[in-house]
């Protein structure tokens, strides 16, 4: 055992192999006590947090924090599959298998005489795909994963339905639905009437903004990123002349708001 150890940090760390025989090594006989005991679901939240460090680093990080982001979440991909190795389900191998398969399958204008002069033409292509690979009277939205966060699973929706031509033909047409829905807010009366039209104006403005390439998580991620900034650079402001931010008026938080924000633009 003490040589097998000793071999894996003689390997080329660079090699994909060496991170499965990490991982398989950590798992097995007189490896770590925590690594031991994960199941699927112990290390679920841990996958989500990875990605959206990822996400996180890809909004404004290095590319050496790109590089970080992408290994934790790798490590999250490779420790999954050798759960299920030692749980007789699958290995990394089939994992892998399975994706190339995939992805020759739905490239058919690469691997294959299929024609597809455009990106609309490829999105298409992909979609009769994949129609033909569900089972038949499963919906095309089956696959869209319901434990995305909201605004981006509004946007996979309509991405999907897009693909079948179910969409705006204009951008006007879509700007019009989001000023009809911002009067239905007005007019609603009851808090679930109100609800029911919130819902319904953001999922017109995730819609809009699919249609002009803007990922809407992205977008308020780094609206709420530049509040978090501003509003901090505010306290700072306070802490310096020493006064409590809660004291200011309203005209003054305003105009300190936009000191703050005249500085960061």
């Amino acid at each position: 055992m003490q040589d097998k150890r000793k071999a894996l940090i003689n390997k080329d760390p660079a090699l994909f192999d060496t991170l499965v025989d990490v991982i398989a090594c950590l798992r097995g006989p007189n490896g770590c006590p925590w690594d031991q005991k994960q199941t699927h679901q112990s290390i679920r939240d841990s996958l989500l947090e990875e990605t959206h460090e990822v996400l996180q680093a890809l909004d404004g990080g290095s590319s050496n924090q790109v590089k970080e982001e992408l290994g934790d979440l790798l490590l999250q991909v490779v420790l999954h599959a050798q759960i299920a190795k030692d749980n007789g389900e699958f290995e990394i191998s089939q994992v892998i298998r399975h994706i190339n398969e995939k992805l020759i399958r739905r490239h058919p204008h690469v691997f294959d005489a299929t024609l597809a002069g455009d990106v609309k033409q490829v999105l298409e292509n992909w979609e009769e795909i994949k129609k033909n690979e569900r089972k038949k009277g499963t919906s095309m939205l089956n696959g869209v994963p319901p434990t995305l966060p909201s605004l981006a699973y509004s946007q996979a929706l309509q991405k999907r339905v897009a693909r079948v031509g179910f969409d705006w033909d204009t951008d006007e047409g879509v700007i019009e639905k989001i000023t009809e829905e911002v009067c239905e807010i007005s007019q609603a009366q009851s808090k679930e009437e109100k609800e029911r039209e919130y819902g319904d104006l953001l999922f017109t403005l995730a819609n809009f903004a699919r249609r002009q390439g803007i990922d809407l998580e992205s977008a308020l991620r780094g609206s709420n990123h530049r509040f978090y900034e501003r509003f901090s650079a505010m306290e700072e402001i306070c802490h310096q002349k020493g006064i409590e931010f809660k004291s200011l008026t309203y005209e003054e938080k305003n105009k300190l708001w936009e000191e703050v924000k005249d500085l960061s633009e």
